[in-house]
């Protein structure tokens, strides 16, 4: 495991989670269930999602490329909210300025599926290395939806 690196404050936004964070997939109930206001469904304009090894990657594209991620924006209970971001930066093995990330915690605009406000958010996309790697050789998921792939 690679050495932890003291982040700086971060702001409480809500986060985007399109693969195994979803409702109903393994990591949403170890990590999220119990621990969030509200879990909105939601799509990510600007990327493309690609398979992993039993995960995805978002990979950010040019927006005027129509391409767009489904998930969730979900709205963490503000006494939850440090520790998850914790635990979530730890799932994705994401320690900020590390170059061996496989993802990046980035702030995205999301909309919400029911036409409401967009709002912005905590999305981890695939590292600059990663993403050239899958843009290259990746397997597509069409329509950018973890969920409909099976």
């Amino acid at each position: 495991m690679r050495e932890r690196i003291v982040s700086v404050i971060a702001p409480e936004l809500p986060f985007f989670v399109y693969g195994t964070l979803r409702p109903g997939e393994g990591n949403h109930d170890l990590l999220l269930r119990g621990r969030t206001l509200r879990e909105e469904p939601a799509r990510l304009s600007g990327a493309l999602l690609y398979d992993g090894p039993g995960y995805p990657y978002a990979v950010e594209a040019p927006v005027e490329a129509g391409a767009t991620v489904a998930g969730e924006l979900v709205t963490a209970r503000p006494e939850a909210y440090a520790r998850l971001l914790a635990e979530l930066d730890r799932l994705e093995e994401y320690v900020p300025g590390d170059p061996r990330n496989l993802y990046e915690r980035v702030v995205r605009e999301v909309v919400r599926v029911d036409g409401s406000a967009a709002a912005r958010a905590w999305v981890y996309v695939a590292a600059p290395a990663v993403a050239a790697g899958l843009r290259a050789r990746g397997n597509l998921i069409d329509g950018g939806d973890w969920l409909a792939r099976r």
